[in-house]
């Protein structure tokens, strides 16, 4: 009767990690998670990480608390100076000192193939003896070491090492990990399709229909979920998440007329109003929408595609549309048309109007056909315009490059309305 072997007797271990934690010291854990607070803190997408943590209760709260856009949009805006100074110093940095880049990108070397190793583990529990992953644990405390003492040549022939002996103990194993890479891209591209479809999407202002509230260039976050989870290649939504469409809203939406275009316009007649327009006022099932004038002569840029940017003398009014009150333009004292419907909005549908009132493709001209009216079916609404995040408009940084177009710091983080 042969006697069994070590491997088959030792308990199997529990995990790479798991043995190197109980190999510190107090000291050893203490500097352990120093330098990866500080990795994490001078890596080129931290300024972006805090950003995008900064962001997401600011849209909470704009969007619930609408008033706090006067205090917090400044502070988001001084919130993206520093972050953009802050990147612009960590890429000076490590141009001044290449040898710490260096270090870095060893260390980033070393903690990946200990977090392949882990991952091995935790693919193969009771596979690999407790001997393989001692000594496994061995040479990674070894790496560490190396990593937490800042010497490069040391770190890099320890990583080496420590490359090798896995090569010769889990070659085997190492070839499956091809697997996890792809996996883990599958998993993070998943992630990032959800997102979009689901919760959140960019869309870029196309033109100057919905001036002043939104300019030509305005990159905006659209708000997913609000009106219900639209299936994909579908204009289906088979239940509200928190509320329909309501008066004032801005949506973005799939045209319904010219297939594969998304428009932005405001939502000024819900299923069942009779909208009218006299003299350019909105009157809604015959109450006429309070609307004061703000300024005679507002001068705003506007441009057609592949045209110079040119300027409009328009009147600003500030319109109360169902207790939503906002921006709208029109060219004269008077509208162009003095009357213009009444339109009747049929179930499960929205009647839309650009704030450029008489410079818009909305609702009343067809979307954009000129067949006469046309209403935006829920199924074919993609969400609600939240805030813009990005302003590439007339003026701003750097326009004297581009023909007029620049950075638009003004309008950062500026709540939709």
């Amino acid at each position: 009767m042969s006697t069994p072997s070590t491997a088959t007797t030792t308990p199997p271990s529990s995990g790479l990690e798991a043995s190197m934690a109980a190999r510190r010291t107090p000291e050893q854990l203490k500097a352990s998670r120093a330098l990866l607070w500080r990795e994490l803190l001078t890596s080129l997408w931290a300024p972006l990480v805090i950003l995008g943590v900064a962001f997401i209760p600011y849209i909470i709260l704009i969007e619930f608390v609408p008033a706090a856009a006067a205090w917090a949009q400044p502070l988001m805006q001084d919130l993206a100076l520093a972050m953009l100074i802050f990147f612009v110093g960590l890429i000076v940095w490590r141009t001044v000192f290449p040898k710490k880049q260096k270090l870095r990108h060893l260390r980033h070397e070393a903690r990946e193939l200990v977090s392949e190793l882990e991952r091995i583990h935790q693919r193969l529990p009771g596979k690999i003896s407790a001997e393989v992953s001692a000594k496994l644990t061995e040479q990674a405390m070894l790496v560490e070491a190396a990593s937490l003492a800042g010497d490069a040549a040391l770190l890099e022939k320890e990583t080496k090492t420590l490359d090798t002996l896995a090569t010769q103990l889990l070659g085997a194993f190492r070839k499956q990990g091809a697997w996890d890479f792809v996996s883990g891209f599958a998993k993070a591209l998943a992630v990032a399709v959800v997102i979009r479809v689901f919760i959140i999407e960019p869309y870029r202002i196309p033109s100057g229909s919905m001036l002043p509230t939104l300019e030509l260039g305005d990159q905006v976050f659209i708000n997913k979920f609000i009106y219900g989870v639209r299936l994909p290649f579908t204009n289906y939504v088979p239940f509200v998440i928190v509320r329909p469409p309501a008066r004032g809203d801005v949506i973005v939406f799939n045209n319904p007329v010219q297939q594969d275009v998304d428009f932005i316009k405001r939502v000024v007649g819900i299923p069942g109003d009779k909208v009218e327009l006299i003299d350019g006022q909105v009157f809604i099932n015959g109450e006429a929408q309070p609307r004061t004038l703000e300024k005679e002569d507002l001068i705003v840029y506007n441009r057609h595609e592949n045209m110079p940017w040119y300027p409009e003398h328009l009147r600003l009014y500030q319109e109360n549309l169902g207790g939503k009150v906002h921006a709208v333009l029109q060219e004269g004292l008077h509208a162009r048309t003095d009357r213009e419907g009444p339109y009747i909005v049929p179930p499960g549908n929205v009647f839309v109007m650009g704030d450029n009132r008489e410079n818009s493709l909305d609702s009343r001209y067809g979307l954009g056909s000129g067949r006469g009216v046309a209403f935006v079916p829920y199924g074919n609404i993609k969400g609600k315009a939240m805030v813009v995040w990005m302003a590439l408009g007339y003026g701003g940084w750097f326009s004297g490059l581009f023909d007029g177009t620049g950075l638009r710091t003004d309008r950062l983080f500026e709540p939709v309305r």
